[in-house]
């Protein structure tokens, strides 16, 4: 296969009742870690659209040893890094056809700014106004270089990521932004705080509205941390991430309910951030596996992030036996694959073996089906 490639002119399928939309979802793409073969793999699928689900760059001063190595060297801060760290991620010749091949739908997620920020908090806990100068050159070079509307122009440290796409009656894409109002990352034993949010009241009242009046056929919670329950450690004790939705019970559980009650067709929530596919069963109860499934989520892996991947980690087959809901994990590289018609969606998770050399052709590693007005994540 070619690095890069033109883009030949894609057919226009037929729009009518029984018409199918197809896209992939994909994220995360350390530009040290590897190169961008999914990508190069990408380009000669027949998608009408890309949703990147965040960590379109790294902010950090990591080289590798590839050739590959971050410019300028070290952490960005200034508008000027920034600029030429997004400018750095574009030349790759993979990327760039992929992006001359598709029209692509982004929002970010933290390294586009600094590792796991949560609202005016960055990493280090530097002084809060200080980030939100930083937080605002990040936004600026981000907007300058990607393919945003004149909505999401920054103004100074905020932008208005959220938003929601309409294909038709076929599908309703609502983007989410999970770090720009969020609380703070706690321990597990704050979690269940009442006052804790992900999205912040405004995002949140649009998302609860918009999901409950009319919508498509199959509405997709594009966003970027993981939704569903996932409890790391076997036997009774517990162990959750504090930067995804476990980390924010009362709104994840909120949501989820609020999902059901207003009837909202075909919730699928797509996701990002963990360098690995899952398939996942939402459930009424997560911790009644007998409970009703509400939704169903999918996780994208990264393009690049982690270097070649595996097939699963030392951990997996407890987070499977832990958490019944999660019906497939996998940790290669790679994106999902998205074919959707009015009688169900399919999801291809689209892998490559490695991504340390050019060259890694994609297959399929499993794919799950979606039945309409059946949630639930099934095996082909």
């Amino acid at each position: 296969m070619n690095s890069a490639r033109s883009a030949a002119p894609r057919p226009h399928r037929h729009r009518g009742p029984d018409w199918t939309g197809s896209f992939a979802f994909a994220s995360c793409q350390n530009y040290p870690s590897g190169y961008y073969n999914a990508y190069a793999n990408m380009v000669d699928e027949d998608l009408d659209l890309v949703a990147f689900l965040g960590d379109y760059i790294y902010e950090g001063g990591l080289q590798g040893d590839l050739g590959r190595e971050h410019a300028p060297a070290r952490e960005v801060l200034s508008l000027a890094d920034y600029r030429v760290r997004l400018a750095q991620y574009k030349t790759d010749p993979d990327l760039q056809a992929a992006h001359a091949a598709f029209p692509w739908a982004v929002t970010f997620d933290d390294h586009e700014v600094d590792n796991n920020w949560a609202d005016d908090i960055s990493q280090d806990n530097d002084d809060p106004q200080e980030f939100l100068r930083r937080r605002a050159r990040a936004f600026q070079a981000y907007y300058e270089h990607m393919p945003l509307r004149r909505a999401q122009r920054p103004r100074g440290p905020d932008v208005q990521m959220y938003r929601r796409l309409t294909f038709g009656d076929l599908l309703d894409c609502y983007l989410f932004d999970t770090r720009q109002y969020r609380s703070d990352q706690v321990g597990d034993d704050r979690r269940d705080e009442p006052d804790r949010t992900m999205l912040g009241d405004e995002q949140e009242a649009w998302l609860r509205d918009a999901v409950a009046g009319p919508t498509a056929r199959w509405n997709a919670l594009t966003q970027q941390v993981f939704f569903s329950q996932r409890d790391f450690l076997a036997g009774p004790d517990t162990n959750y991430s504090n930067d995804a939705w476990d980390g924010y019970l009362v709104e994840r559980n909120s949501l989820r309910d609020h999902l059901t009650a207003a009837g909202t067709s075909n919730p699928t929530v797509l996701t990002g951030d963990v360098h690995a596919n899952y398939a996942c069963d939402v459930k009424a109860d997560f911790n009644d596996p007998s409970s009703a499934t509400v939704a169903t989520e999918l996780v994208g892996t990264s393009i690049s992030t982690g270097g070649d991947g595996q097939d699963q980690g030392p951990n997996d087959p407890v987070q499977l036996a832990e958490n019944l809901h999660i019906k497939f994990i996998n940790r290669n590289r790679g994106y999902v694959r998205n074919v959707v018609t009015r009688g169900e969606w399919t999801a291809d998770f689209r892998v490559v073996d490695f991504v340390t050399r050019r060259g890694a052709p994609a297959r399929t590693r499993a794919t799950y089906v979606i039945e309409n007005g059946r949630p639930g994540a099934q095996p082909a």
